[in-house]
């Protein structure tokens, strides 16, 4: 298991869990359910924000987002 933010560009994995209470429900509301594919499109040339794939869109999160989001190794890639 990893944290969504260390993840490369290209990487992907499948949301496993969260780990601030305070973001869950944010981060549900745009899409980061457990058991989603997730991809890292895209890191800023500073390092955050970070721009991913999940359910069928782009989302930039922050770095301090993406750390609270626990993913398992993809299987196949996006």
């Amino acid at each position: 298991m990893k944290k969504l933010s260390e993840l490369e560009a290209g990487e992907a994995g499948i949301i496993h869990s969260f780990e601030k209470d305070e973001l869950y429900i944010k981060l549900l509301e745009m899409g980061c359910v457990p058991g989603e594919p997730v991809k890292v499109v895209q890191v800023a040339p500073l390092g955050d924000p970070i721009s991913i794939e999940v359910s069928g869109y782009h989302l930039s999160l922050r770095l301090s987002e993406a750390d609270s989001i626990i993913v398992a190794p993809a299987i196949n890639s996006l």
